[in-house]
């Protein structure tokens, strides 16, 4: 009975050592990087067309997602894009981001890209965290951050 017990405690700490290395590892967020203000105030040109969002996705999972995670959840490279603090910045402070990168804390530029590929990717942002929130409700689980 008490090398059962012990087992169990055993299997616990290194769940929970599990839980806490994954959580240390996604990059922390940049907050001092801002959007200059007429940036920010850029509205999305395809924000009436939430179809295009699947492109972003696509483009998402190119060039994003190796530092970013899969899901934008964050990882050692990149911070969690669906983390409420992103969320609530502007389509038009998001687009500059990409556009610009921030060399300091590792974020490339993807100017590179044309113009509508980056609002689609800011247009996949959005849609990944509404799907996020929708996830969330449906099965009890916090998954929108």
């Amino acid at each position: 009975m008490i090398r059962r017990a012990q087992q169990a405690i055993v299997v616990f700490l290194i769940a929970s050592a599990s839980g806490v290395v994954a959580i240390a590892q996604i990059r922390e967020r940049d907050s001092e990087w801002t959007a200059p203000s007429e940036a920010a105030a850029r509205p999305n040109p395809l924000a009436g067309r939430p179809e295009t969002a699947a492109g972003g996705a696509k483009l998402f999972h190119v060039r994003c997602a190796s530092c970013h995670g899969p899901d934008g959840r964050g990882a050692s490279k990149g911070p969690d894009l669906m983390d409420a603090a992103v969320q609530a910045q502007t389509d038009g402070a998001l687009f500059w981001k990409l556009s610009n990168g921030n060399t300091r804390a590792g974020m490339p530029t993807f100017s590179f890209l044309p113009e509508p590929q980056r609002w689609q990717l800011v247009l996949h942002l959005r849609v990944a965290r509404r799907a996020a929130e929708g996830r969330a409700r449906a099965t009890g689980i916090s998954e929108a951050r």
